[in-house]
């Protein structure tokens, strides 16, 4: 089977990140930890996020090293393999503070990759 494109993959990644900002838009962190299907639903979009993010050629990764491809995936290995470990203050303070700044960088990747430069 022929492996997807890492372009696909960067737009699974910026859906997820969308679909994470709507969920918890409006809610304070304590609705979020209190609503269990919003959590469960936030950490597997993270999970996606992750598991998209290992499988950007590693060529694009070195371009582009501001992106935490790393650590993106380091959370997907978190959330699906150690989730008695997760903490909800650090899955609160990554969506508030670093995945409005991620998906525009993720989308600059796409447009700086179409434009060829």
């Amino acid at each position: 089977m022929p492996s997807r494109d890492w372009r696909l993959r960067i737009q699974d990644i910026l859906e997820c990140i969308t679909e994470i900002l709507q969920r918890t838009a409006g809610i304070e962190f304590e609705d979020f930890i209190a609503n269990r299907t919003i959590v469960k639903a936030v950490l597997y979009d993270f999970g996606i996020i992750g598991e998209a993010a290992r499988n950007i050629p590693s060529d694009i990764q070195s371009r582009y090293p501001q992106i935490p491809w790393r650590l993106m995936g380091d959370m997907r290995n978190v959330i699906f393999h150690a989730y008695f470990q997760v903490e909800s203050e650090i899955v609160w303070r990554t969506i508030q503070n670093n995945l409005p700044l991620l998906a525009s960088q993720l989308q600059e990747v796409l447009e700086r990759e179409a434009s060829g430069e």
